[in-house]
């Protein structure tokens, strides 16, 4: 497994990343999954406080507790859940983000978070408070480095620029491209992109024919299409899915989401082909032109 480093922090990340969200609530499941992932060469696992209320923290913090130093451990905070209410509100008050932080800390097990991202956020929101925050955060050891997981412009670009972020995780993928003309500017404030989507719901797979569907701005037909071509062209959706995302210096790592240890080895599997493909620049080139067709 290849590794990038995340914006200009000294954390080295490895290119594929687990995303924690679809694990099961179940310890020994998560387990599997995760020590799978590790003798892959995967270093970066991803969670957040909103994920299942705060249980899928428990179960990465005790599935990772033995590799602790090994990994690099990132979770979100942001959304509250609001206590005998079903859904959660935005809270980026310095006072809410200091006790979510040492809540996430319990749950994980540990006594630092390596990338503390904010997961979202609001052209409303209190910028100076959320970056000193974070600094205040920073000093103290309880985390590493900061970040932000938004697909907002009006929002990441001013706080990447006014702080010590190193990161952006964001939706990119063969379908949904708009994340890139943002690449530029991210990089040149200092942080990296860390895409989420990659394989747009199971479509980007070698499974595709059976999740045919829609999918942003493609309908069904328009999906069909650009699937064959790429099939035709690389004879591994999945494998050129990756490689394409991978493909840009401006992303260090790209995540994909297991609930098995079998989803997990299938996405392995793809990132080695991945591997094999050479110049996808063609890739790159026939979606870019299929961008500006009518139906985009």
């Amino acid at each position: 497994m290849k590794t990038r480093t995340l914006g200009n922090s000294t954390l080295n990340i490895s290119e594929i990343s687990l995303g924690c969200m679809s694990l099961p609530p179940i310890e020994t499941e998560v387990k599997q999954v995760i020590d799978t992932a590790i003798d892959a060469g995967i270093t970066y696992f991803d969670t957040a406080d909103l994920y299942d209320r705060g249980e899928n923290e428990k179960v990465v913090g005790q599935a990772l507790k033995e590799h602790r130093h090994n990994i690099l451990l990132a979770t979100k905070v942001g959304n509250r859940w609001e206590d005998g209410k079903d859904g959660w509100g935005w809270d980026t008050s310095a006072q809410y983000i200091n006790e979510a932080v040492r809540i996430s800390l319990k749950r994980l097990q540990t006594d630092y978070i390596d990338v503390y991202q904010l997961h979202g956020g609001t052209t409303e929101d209190n910028w100076e408070e959320i970056i000193d925050t974070f600094e205040g955060l920073k000093k103290e050891g309880l985390i590493r480095a900061y970040g932000i997981s938004s697909i907002r412009p009006n929002v990441f670009l001013p706080f990447l620029q006014t702080s010590t972020a190193i990161s952006n995780m964001m939706q990119f993928n063969i379908f949904d491209e708009r994340a890139e003309e943002y690449f530029e500017a991210i990089q040149q404030a200092g942080a990296s992109v860390v895409t989420r989507g990659t394989v747009a719901k199971g479509l980007l797979t070698n499974d595709w024919r059976e999740r045919l569907k829609s999918f942003m701005s493609y309908d069904e037909a328009q999906a069909k299409e650009l699937l064959e071509k790429i099939e035709a062209l690389y004879g591994d959706v999945h494998a050129a899915a990756l490689a394409f995302n991978l493909n840009n210096e401006a992303v260090a790592s790209t995540v994909i989401g297991a609930r098995t240890k079998q989803q997990l080895l299938q996405n392995l599997a793809a990132y080695e082909k991945a591997q094999t493909l050479g110049d996808i620049s063609q890739l790159a080139n026939f979606t870019r032109q299929d961008r500006y067709t009518d139906h985009r």
